[in-house]
C-alpha cells in the first residue's frame, strides 16, 4: 500500500514538473527566454515615476479607488496586449503555424497553453503591483484585485482577437491599443459608471446603494467573463482555418 502510493506520487510530481516544463516553454514561446524580467519591470516602469512625483509633492496622494485601474489595470493592459499578440499571429510571423497544425491534439491545445502561460505572466505582475501600491501608496479593496485581472485578460484576448483576424501582429496591435486608449478617454481612467467596459470600478461609485453597486458589479464581471470567452472562442475559431491562414 504503501509503495502504491509512493508511486502515485511519484508520477502526479512527475506530470506536474512536465506541465510545468511545458508552461515554461508557451511563456518563451510568447514572451523570450526573459519572460521572467516583465513582472520585475512593468511595476518599475509604471510605478516608479508615480511615486516619484508623490515623494516631489507633485501629484496628489493616490485613493483606494484609482488602484484598480490606474495603478494595475492600464499597465497590465499593456503587458496582456502584448502577449497575446504573440498567441497565433507571433506563430504566423515566425512561419511556424504549419508546424503547430501539425501537433498531436490539434492548434488549439498549443494555443491554449499559450493562453494559460500568457495569464501566468500576468498573475505574478499584478501581485508586485498590488503590493507596492498597498505598503507605497495606500490599502485598497481587495475585489479591486480581479478588477484589474479582468481588465489584464480582457485585453490580452482582444489582442489574440484582432492579430488573428488580421494575420498580423502589427495590425492587431494598432486596433487593441486604440481599443485601450479610447476606453481610457471614455471611462475617464476607470472613472465612468459605464457597467459595459472592463474599466468598470465599482469603488468609485458612492451614490448609490450597496445593492444596486452589488449588482452592477455583478453584471459586468460576468458580462466580461462572457465575452472574454466569446473572443477566445472566436480566434481560435479563425485560427482553426488553416487555409486561410497560412495563405498570403
Amino acid at each position: 500500500m504503501v509503495a502504491g502510493d509512493l508511486m502515485s506520487f511519484s508520477q502526479l510530481r512527475i506530470r506536474l514538473a512536465n506541465q510545468f516544463d511545458l508552461l515554461k516553454h508557451a511563456a518563451i514561446a510568447n514572451a523570450g527566454h526573459r519572460f521572467w524580467l516583465i513582472p520585475i519591470l512593468v511595476p518599475i516602469i509604471w510605478l516608479g515615476p508615480q511615486s516619484f512625483f508623490l515623494a516631489m509633492g507633485w501629484t496628489q496622494p493616490v485613493q483606494p479607488s484609482a488602484i484598480q485601474v490606474r495603478m494595475m489595470g492600464f499597465p497590465l493592459a499593456c503587458v496582456g496586449i502584448y502577449l497575446g499578440l504573440r498567441i497565433i499571429a507571433g506563430e504566423i510571423n515566425a512561419r511556424t503555424l504549419e508546424i503547430v497544425y501539425t501537433v498531436p491534439g490539434g492548434a488549439v491545445k498549443v494555443w491554449l497553453i499559450k493562453l494559460l502561460a500568457a495569464i501566468m505572466i500576468l498573475l505574478p505582475t499584478q501581485i508586485i503591483i498590488g503590493v507596492y501600491s498597498w505598503f507605497m501608496f495606500t490599502p485598497f479593496p481587495l475585489e479591486s484585485l480581479y478588477g484589474a485581472l479582468q481588465i489584464g485578460v480582457f485585453y490580452l484576448v482582444v489582442s489574440l482577437g484582432f492579430s488573428t483576424l488580421f494575420r498580423s501582429e502589427v495590425s492587431g496591435a494598432i486596433v487593441a491599443v486604440a481599443a485601450l486608449g479610447l476606453n481610457v478617454v471614455i471611462t475617464g481612467f476607470g472613472t465612468g459608471r459605464q457597467v459595459w467596459t472592463p474599466f468598470f470600478n465599482p469603488h468609485v461609485i458612492d451614490n448609490e446603494s450597496f445593492r444596486t453597486i452589488l449588482a452592477m458589479t455583478l453584471q459586468n464581471r460576468i458580462g466580461m467573463a462572457l465575452v472574454i470567452i466569446m473572443i477566445i472562442s472566436l480566434a481560435f475559431l479563425r485560427g482553426n482555418r488553416r487555409e486561410r491562414l497560412l495563405s498570403g
